[in-house]
């Protein structure tokens, strides 16, 4: 992969709000092709020497020195049991590292080959089909240039290997007021550890959840609640919504919502793994209420809360 590719990750991201997903593209071993969004990435480098710590799951290669910073190194093939992974491959330095961050943490992963960044229309980007646990670590599904692009979920791979609790326990003092009316929440995303996470906040605080895994899904069902002559503003104090997602992204989801007079009322929360000034600078341009970094259950909490007591208010 040359530097010059690499040196345009960060054009790349000023995709976003246009509808449109650039991805990483890379290997595991064999023809299939993976991908990953490139505003996870931060850069891709030959494998480093690893050194190993006690305590990392079997999934992990070892840890690298990046820069002076002590990077887990997650063997990807190994990790989606990927049936044309050659662990020897990996032992022999061969392979390549990718360094993302997300959810407020660096982390790299060990895969055979990268091809190249593309960016594609969000429409073109599916769902994957449900083949039960076998597809878990994906999040989408795309095309380009007629070969199939898996998209995984890194979120899910992750959680699932270190056992991340998909929960946490609030303050019992985060609670809404005695008395205050039922209130309903959408929650927009694709990745299924997040919306468990949400949904755990969101029932500890005792407020009815709708899940839906993509902003297609979510602008859809939006306006068939307009056409069938409710105000979606009254049946849901908020929408939180993650940002990257298949069908349509977080950014698009606000502007359509904004965009229409029926949805415009509608209190927005952009809740995702990606973070920094750029995004900040995306919402506010995109006229989102709010902006919360993946993964703190407590922060989180404490948005929704006060939007809610808001809500409570004013009823």
């Amino acid at each position: 992969m040359s530097h010059n590719l690499l040196n345009r990750i960060d054009q790349r991201t000023r995709l976003a709000g246009h509808n449109r997903l650039a991805l990483l593209l890379f290997r595991l071993g064999g023809r299939q092709l993976f991908g990953v969004n490139v505003f996870k990435v931060q850069e891709v480098l030959r494998r480093p020497p690893l050194f190993q710590l006690p305590g990392l799951p079997a999934q992990f290669a070892g840890v690298a020195d990046v820069r002076g910073r002590s990077v887990p190194v997650l063997d990807l093939g190994q990790a989606i049991g990927h049936p044309e992974h050659d662990p020897a491959a990996v032992s022999d330095g061969t392979h390549y590292l990718v360094v993302t961050e997300f959810n407020r943490s660096v982390q790299g992963f060990l895969v055979s080959d990268v091809e190249r960044i593309v960016n594609i229309a969000v429409e073109d980007i599916h769902p994957p089909p449900d083949l039960g646990s076998q597809s878990s670590y994906l999040t989408a599904v795309t095309r380009f240039q007629d070969a199939l692009i898996q998209v995984i979920d890194v979120e899910s791979v992750l959680a699932d290997i270190t056992q991340a609790r998909m929960d946490a326990t609030l303050d019992p003092a985060m609670a809404l007021p005695a008395g205050s009316p039922p209130l309903q929440v959408l929650v927009v995303d694709d990745s299924r550890v997040a919306r468990q996470q949400i949904r755990s906040v969101l029932d500890q605080l005792g407020v009815g959840v709708t899940l839906l895994s993509d902003g297609r899904q979510a602008l859809d069902h939006l306006l068939q609640v307009h056409a069938g002559g409710e105000n979606p503003a009254q049946r849901y104090a908020m929408v939180i919504s993650d940002i990257e997602m298949p069908a349509m992204d977080g950014y698009t989801l606000t502007t359509e919502i904004r965009r229409h007079p029926g949805l415009a009322g509608l209190y927005v929360l952009l809740h995702t793994s990606l973070s920094g000034v750029f995004n900040n600078a995306m919402v506010e341009r995109v006229g989102a209420n709010a902006f919360v970094a993946k993964y703190s259950p407590h922060e989180l909490a404490e948005h929704v809360l006060a939007r809610l007591q808001q809500v409570a208010r004013a009823a």
